[in-house]
């Protein structure tokens, strides 16, 4: 799936969406066919191509839910968005938070 037209329309959706916004985008990667693992490195080799990338912070990780399934999660935010560290904070407390389990 490295098909380049497939690229160039998602980077050109993420482009439209931060020149409208500068907010964050989180992306999680579809499981029902077992290949997010896949997913995920595909649109992290995308982003790495992505020629304004040093505009962005992106922050990537993954989570095992009960069943064993692992889910990977993304986020990209603008370096310009006032609440960049807090948004990285929450979002790394967050994961932390998901991959403990209860005792």
């Amino acid at each position: 799936m490295r098909d380049r037209k497939v690229r160039d329309t998602i980077v050109a959706i993420v482009d439209e969406f931060f020149n409208r916004n500068n907010a964050t985008l989180l992306y999680i990667c579809e499981t029902g066919d077992n290949k997010q693992g896949m997913r995920s490195r595909l649109f992290e080799y995308w982003f790495s191509t992505y020629n304004q990338k040093s505009l962005f912070t992106t922050m990537s990780s993954s989570v095992v839910d009960d069943e064993g399934i692992v889910n990977y999660a993304t986020i990209i935010l603008r370096n310009d968005n006032p609440y960049l560290s807090e948004i990285v904070t929450e979002f790394s407390e967050s994961i932390q938070a998901l991959n403990q389990k209860p005792e």
